[in-house]
């Protein structure tokens, strides 16, 4: 396998339109359109109290992590994609897990997502490494597809 990195993109980065261009087209290509933040993507990540990690191999964005602390208390992982080729070979636990340690600096107290129930490699992650399943929202994606919310708590220091 070859050697790869995690990235925090910046705002004042000198390759950030190449990065986004980049996650842009795995947005479209991962995501339904309707899920989907390609257009809106670089809004997304410019937003105060937000955050994006990015695994590269050879210069290539292989997948990426989005995630946002909306209150002091509790942060939200928006966003988790890996191209396809590169599954199954630790970059989405990797990004995860680097997301987590993010979130903690900012002494939360949960972290929170949203999973399609059908995603079972996606809800696999998750579990092992240590959320829990909080409740199913139903027709959160559309109409006939639901998700369950997921947590993590951390104890209060």
């Amino acid at each position: 396998m070859a050697d790869w990195e995690i990235i925090e993109l910046h705002r004042n980065s000198g390759n950030w339109g190449k990065v986004v261009e980049e996650i842009v087209r795995i947005e479209k290509r991962i995501f339904p359109k309707h899920e989907s933040l390609a257009k809106s993507f670089e809004e997304e990540v410019k937003k105060k109290n937000s955050g994006l990690l990015y695994s590269q191999i050879g210069g290539e964005v292989a997948g990426y992590v989005m995630y946002s602390w909306p209150s002091s208390l509790y942060a939200s992982i928006t966003k988790l994609a890996v191209k396809e080729n590169y599954r199954r070979q630790g970059h989405g636990e990797a990004l995860l897990k680097a997301a987590i340690e993010k979130c903690k600096t900012r002494n939360i107290h949960r972290i929170s997502l949203h999973v399609d129930p059908s995603r079972i490699a996606a809800m696999n992650l998750y579990k092992k490494l240590g959320f829990q399943v909080d409740s199913l929202v139903e027709c959160y994606y559309s109409s006939d597809r639901n998700a369950y919310r997921m947590f993590m708590d951390f104890g209060a220091d």
